[in-house]
């Protein structure tokens, strides 16, 4: 498909009046308030409150809203992102999987409660300071667009939002690249213009899961065994949310080959390991799928995948298997094809849409 007939995202409906920005602190938030506030728009910042483990930054927000001089909310979604976000992570892994939280923040808390609240509060749309861009095209749907500024393109984890919520949203760092946001931060004498950023899950900073995991649930995971593929007992293992498909370093095993992790069996809370040959594979099936530009696919479609957030997107044809399930065949057999992450479908700059792999 070939989507050239788009408006540009100043174009998408009309000009919104007023905006709830979504602040954190940081450059690229204040930057994107800013922007809307010089656009002539009634503008109030928001930040949400979501877990104890998750760094206290709404004393950075108020004074950035503070210095900007417009109202700022804080919001206390705690209980919904303890549920929607921290239970899933929590479950997927405990059961095998490893799962993006961002995916299901974005579609559940930030771009859902947020957004009602941002409605509520009688905003006409919801700004963030995501690096994507949303265009509409000719026929009046809306398009999910990666970030003019590759290196911070987000919108591998912006593919499960739906129509209503593009009508609703706002990226104006779309256009811009990181560089150009911290020098208009610095030209408006922002402090934050030179904020180092976070790059890990907000809730597990430190990067342990299983530490979380053991101090979420009140219990220390059980310790498992490693098998080899014919089932051979190799030793003792952490258990099985201590590791994940494709892992190498800090199983300690001796073995004539170095050992990776090719599967993780729940039910007997075991490891398989193999040979990193085995890791690789051509064919993976996706549930829980949203497409963007259409409502699904009646014929199969050459597209470009990506199955992890910094990969390169790889050749495959995607097929719609049911209602909410899709099969994807890569050209080339792809490494370590991992169970809860996301698949996400891009023709060109745009996003197709995508789902968790099965």
């Amino acid at each position: 498909m070939n989507f050239t007939n788009t408006q540009r995202d100043t174009a998408i409906g009309q000009m919104p009046k007023s905006a709830l920005i979504a602040m954190s602190g940081g450059v690229d938030s204040t930057v994107s308030a800013m922007l809307m506030i010089r656009a002539g728009l009634d503008c109030a910042g928001a930040i949400m409150k979501l877990h104890p483990c998750v760094k206290d930054a709404e004393p950075d927000a108020r004074a950035c809203a503070e210095k900007l001089g417009i109202p700022f909310y804080s919001l206390d979604f705690s209980a919904g992102f303890a549920e929607q976000v921290i239970g899933r992570f929590v479950t997927a892994y405990q059961e095998g999987r490893t799962p993006n939280p961002c995916v299901d923040c974005n579609r559940n808390i930030k771009f859902g409660r947020l957004l009602e609240e941002a409605l509520e509060l009688g905003k006409d749309c919801l700004v963030t300071g995501h690096y994507a861009r949303i265009e509409q095209g000719a026929d009046g749907r809306y398009l999910l667009r990666k970030a003019t500024d590759l290196t911070k393109d987000q919108s591998y984890v912006l593919y499960s939002l739906k129509q209503h919520q593009f009508a609703n949203i706002r990226f104006p760092l779309g256009g811009h690249t990181k560089q150009e946001v911290r020098k208009l931060a610095r030209e408006a004498g922002l402090a934050v213009a030179d904020r180092k950023e976070s790059q890990d899950i907000c809730f597990v900073p430190d990067g342990d899961y299983a530490r979380f995991i053991a101090e979420h649930t009140g219990q220390k995971p059980a310790k498992g065994r490693f098998v080899d593929t014919q089932g051979n007992d190799l030793g003792e293992s952490k258990g099985i949310v201590h590791y994940t498909i494709g892992q190498r370093r800090g199983l300690g095993l001796a073995m004539s080959h170095p050992p990776y992790v090719v599967k993780l069996n729940p039910e007997d809370n075991t490891i398989v390991v193999g040979k990193d040959e085995m890791l690789y594979s051509k064919t993976l099936e996706v549930q829980n799928i949203n497409l963007i530009p259409y409502d699904r696919l009646d014929t199969p479609l050459k597209a470009w995948v990506k199955i992890r957030y910094k990969q390169v997107e790889q050749p495959a044809t995607v097929r719609q298997t049911g209602n909410d399930s899709l099969i994807i065949e890569f050209d080339k057999p792809q490494r370590a094809i991992t169970s809860g992450q996301a698949a996400v479908i891009y023709d060109g700059d745009f996003v197709l849409g995508g789902g968790t792999i099965k």
